[in-house]
């Protein structure tokens, strides 16, 4: 057994961290983060991918075994392993200390129930646990049916128009009103989110997608008036009969009428059909209400 490993690059390795994951992923034993996760964040508007250096992979051999790395904000450190090579622990997690992302005492390690052998060598660290959430799981042995609220429709794949689905993202994920979305190819840079910051996410998306992007399987709900109202995203990977829905908005003026709703039920009939026994969802209080369960538990640590 020879270790080694490097530092992550997306160029060449994109494709290898994803199959690593997918590789690795087992939602009933909480092994960690699903492929999408990283992926999905890696070149959007609200992820600072300038540390992605920072981001390990450890090998045996050509196999990848370990991967160490951030999401957002960037002091949030992940790790994955591969089963067998639990006796990284201690390495995976001192790395994760003098190497990642600190800014002094805001590092926080983000671990899952099926990850106990990182928990103990972050309490040896001097690592607690200060937060714990759940996020949410549609098992598809259960039925979701929630029909489409009378004067809305769905847009079908090929007929998605990004700029207006741009529109609704800006102000669907309360980043300000219609009216602050004026010029679309104005760029204001001093903003965490402009119009043309969403504009250009989603036409980079669109037009260059990510290597494993589904975009065929998201949803676009629109009104009478052809204004895009929801909308919710959809990644399909076969290997682990997962659907992983991300992400999901509704225009502030059209929430709690049951459009959410009625695009989860669109997700489930039609990723079932291809197989799907799972579909991820988030920690919100509505999954839980529509019939969401229990899902990824994490755990936060911080240094004492």
């Amino acid at each position: 057994m020879k270790i080694t490993t490097k530092q992550f690059q997306i160029l060449t390795d994109i494709n290898l961290v994803w199959d690593f994951l997918v590789e690795t992923y087992d939602w009933k034993k909480d092994s960690g983060r699903p492929a999408p996760f990283f992926e999905h964040a890696i070149k959007a508007s609200w992820m600072d991918s300038s540390y992605s250096f920072l981001d390990r992979i450890w090998f045996d051999g050509d196999k990848v075994i370990a991967f160490v790395y951030y999401e957002a904000p960037v002091t949030d450190i992940y790790f994955n392993v591969r089963k067998g090579y639990e006796f990284l622990a201690d390495e995976l997690i001192d790395y994760a200390v003098t190497k990642m992302p600190s800014f002094g005492n805001n590092q926080q390690l983000i671990l899952f129930d099926g990850q106990q052998f990182l928990k103990d060598a972050a309490a040896k660290r001097g690592f607690n646990q200060v937060y714990e959430c759940t996020d949410m799981i549609f098992d598809f042995k259960n039925e979701l049916n929630y029909a489409l609220p009378k004067d809305y429709h769905f847009v079908e794949s090929e007929d998605i128009d990004i700029c207006k689905l741009s529109k609704l993202c800006w102000y669907g994920f309360d980043h300000g009103d219609k009216g602050d979305f004026i010029n679309i190819n104005k760029y204001d840079d001093s903003l965490d989110w402009s119009p043309a910051k969403s504009h250009k996410d989603c036409l980079s998306d669109w037009n260059a997608p990510l290597p494993h992007s589904t975009h065929q399987y998201d949803i676009v709900i629109a009104d009478k008036n052809e204004e895009y109202v929801c909308f919710s995203g959809m990644w399909w990977i076969p290997e682990n009969k997962l659907a992983y829905m991300e992400p999901l908005c509704t225009s502030p003026e059209h929430r709690k009428k049951g459009l959410a709703a009625a695009a989860l039920t669109k997700h489930y009939h039609r990723m079932k059909a291809l197989g799907a026994s799972h579909m991820t969802g988030g920690e919100n209080l509505f999954y839980k209400k529509i019939g969401y369960e229990n899902g990824y538990h994490l755990t936060f640590w911080k240094m004492n």
